[in-house]
């Protein structure tokens, strides 16, 4: 198997990454992708036929409660800690401007 890759596929891959490479560089770039090629390609000899895939790292132990109606809160208290309000309604900082 060969150490390197061509300068044909090191400026191939440049190209695609929109990089410049120097003549210089070409030569490390030649080696060091291949190493990273040949890392990514251990992945592919894992055998996964018969793995368990996890979909989480945690188990789903959700405790619901039934929902239950409750009485309205009365205006006057909610209004009461709000730092701006008109008559019945809460005042808050435009978001979303016409601009």
């Amino acid at each position: 198997m060969k150490d390197k890759l061509t300068k044909e596929e090191v400026l191939h891959v440049a190209n695609l990454a929109r990089i410049e490479i120097t003549e210089e560089e070409l030569e490390s770039y030649q080696i060091k992708l291949k190493e990273l090629l040949d890392q990514v390609n251990t992945v592919n000899e894992i055998d996964d036929n018969n793995t368990d895939y996890l979909i989480a790292p945690w188990q789903n132990n959700s405790e619901f409660r039934e929902d239950s109606v409750g009485g309205m809160l009365d205006p006057k208290e909610v209004l009461k800690n709000t730092p701006r309000k008109s008559g019945n309604y809460i005042e808050v900082p435009v978001v979303i401007s016409n601009e």
